[in-house]
């Protein structure tokens, strides 16, 4: 099976926020947001997978700056580890005033997808090599990442999850 790289997933979606979008202070809506993100990651899921890919699980949203009616959205999209069967997919959100063309990142997450085939079997995925500093950042917090949900879930017993324990010991 092929090794890939971020660059091989990364996937980008731009738009712009419209009014029908927008709660009563004219910012678009975290819901409107998230489903973006969603396809985004979904598509980025897809490329790294060459599949059908399922969203497994939303593991952090940030909302840290409004997104105004009027702004250009641009979503940014790629898998940053991949397991077995399932993939984090890292996401990056940038708005852009259309008059100053003045970009800034208001938001990020991090989502899971699960590889399927046409069965809806879970189907293996190819092996990630992160080829940059940013990368290699995202690709090794990844993995403390899922040991941290797979504690929670109940799925692994703390002491077995050796690299979240490193951070602490």
């Amino acid at each position: 099976m092929q090794v890939k790289t971020p660059s091989d997933s990364f996937t980008v979606m731009t738009d712009i926020v419209l009014p029908g979008e927008t709660n009563i202070l004219k910012n678009l809506f975290g819901g409107e947001l998230l489903a973006r993100m969603d396809r985004a990651a979904s598509i980025a899921a897809g490329r790294h997978s060459d599949g059908i890919t399922v969203t497994a699980s939303v593991n952090h949203v940030a909302f840290t700056q409004a997104v105004p009616l009027g702004s250009v959205v641009t979503v940014e999209a790629a898998v940053s580890r991949a397991f077995n069967t399932s993939m984090e997919v890292f996401i990056d959100v940038w708005i852009e005033n259309r008059f100053s063309g003045k970009r800034s990142k208001a938001n990020e997450g991090i989502y899971t997808f699960v590889a399927l085939n046409d069965d809806g079997s879970r189907k293996k995925v190819p092996g990630l090599i992160p080829t940059n500093d940013l990368e290699k950042e995202r690709y090794d917090a990844a993995l403390r990442r899922k040991q941290l949900s797979l504690v929670l879930a109940g799925k692994m017993k703390p002491n077995e999850a050796t690299e979240l324990k490193a951070l602490f010991v």
